[in-house]
């Protein structure tokens, strides 16, 4: 599909039109974090209702976003990303901004999510893995030895350049509508690079978080370090938020993720904390983990379908917004049903101090883009104040 994508304008600090792969971009005049006001002018993110919500504060109405919002499910995603395989399209700005706008576009949701995946950063600095159709992301040499640290190496800026172009460009094109700038967290990339893919027992990940220690502590904290760095790109570049993907740690027991994972969360978190963006953390089966969590350093706290809001927030406690959480499989039940159990979600997000709806989940590749469509509209004429 290269060359298909539509033109978007943008010019030059000189008022001349700019462009960069396929695009017409704006040239940036200034860089700030998207939750500060630049000085003598107005921030066009900071009074999103997105924002707000994450900052605790009253909104004109509950924000929504999906994860997984950016493709899957649209026919559009499917026609533009036709032939080119997934790595590829994460790093290639021209289909990296179209696809972004997309959803924003059919959905009218409250924030862009920036396509990506969370294993971009470990091909960025050198490992040899693939994202395999049906199967997922596949490492040729799994890291289950101190030598093998040594595919780890740092992730500089010059490595993720295709990512500072793409949120240029999305930046300029989303005007007042938050970009949100995500990473998978050191536990999860971890089970991938010791499992060698997906797994469903993280037997070797275990293995090695119980034999040797240590070993699991050094590559926690290099991928730490590999991730602090993708998110302060994707910041610097102007995402207004960024979220954690912890999707496997729910796979642990309390005690093992406060002594083995929280301190590489938690070292994740603190790195861009001075950025002053929301930062949010969400993971996959992790209700009894909220708590943990939370205390890692996350500002919004994501919460998946299995646990609802009202208990969510006596887990996590007070002073974090909290995110989610309709069961991503009720989309394919009647309207009457979405709505119902919507309306589920939204009673026990009454007593929040600040709510962001989305699906306790991804979105399934098989769900009506109508449907999500519908729901955003839902949501935003229930909760009008």
């Amino acid at each position: 599909m290269r060359g298909r994508l539509g033109g978007m304008c943008g010019r030059t600090a000189q008022g001349h039109p700019r462009r960069v792969g396929h695009f017409f971009i704006r040239a940036k005049i200034w860089v700030v974090s998207a939750n500060e006001r630049p000085t003598g002018q107005p921030s066009q993110t900071y009074d999103s209702a997105f924002l707000k919500a994450c900052r605790r504060e009253p909104v004109p109405h509950t924000p929504v976003w999906f994860m997984r919002q950016a493709g899957r499910s649209l026919p559009e995603y499917r026609k533009v990303r036709e032939g080119t395989a997934m790595l590829e399209s994460c790093m290639r700005p021209d289909l990296v901004t179209e696809i972004t706008l997309q959803p924003v576009r059919r959905h009218n949701v409250d924030a862009a999510i920036f396509f990506s995946d969370i294993v971009v950063p470990l091909k960025a600095i050198g490992v040899d893995l693939d994202i395999k159709p049906g199967v997922g992301p596949v490492v040729a040499q799994p890291i289950r030895r101190r030598e093998d640290l040594a595919q780890l190496r740092d992730l500089t800026p010059e490595d993720v350049s295709y990512v500072t172009e793409a949120i240029g460009m999305l930046t300029s094109e989303l005007g007042a509508t938050p970009l949100i700038g995500f990473a998978g967290a050191p536990f999860t990339l971890a089970s991938y690079l010791v499992e060698g893919g997906p797994s469903k027992n993280h037997e070797h990940t275990k293995a090695l978080m119980y034999g040797d220690p240590e070993l699991w502590a050094d590559l926690l904290d290099r991928l730490a370090e590999i991730t602090s760095a993708f998110l302060k790109v994707q910041i610097e570049a102007g995402a207004s938020a960024v979220q954690l993907f912890d999707s496997w740690v729910g796979a642990l027991a309390p005690a093992d993720y406060r002594r083995s994972v929280m301190p590489a969360s938690a070292k994740v978190l603190e790195s861009v904390a001075s950025y002053g963006v929301p930062r949010i953390h969400f993971g996959v089966g992790t209700g009894e983990l909220l708590g943990l969590m939370g205390e890692a350093g996350a500002d919004v706290m994501g919460v998946d379908y299995r646990v609802a809001l009202d208990e969510a927030v006596r887990r996590v406690g007070p002073g974090k917004a909290l995110q989610g959480n309709l069961d991503p499989a009720v989309l394919f039940s009647t309207t009457e049903a979405v709505e119902a159990k919507t309306d589920e979600v939204l009673a026990a997000a009454a007593g929040l101090e600040g709510h962001v709806f989305n699906l306790g989940h991804g979105v399934l590749p098989t769900t009506d883009p109508d449907a999500l469509t519908r729901l955003v509209d839902y949501v935003h004429t229930k909760t009008a104040r």
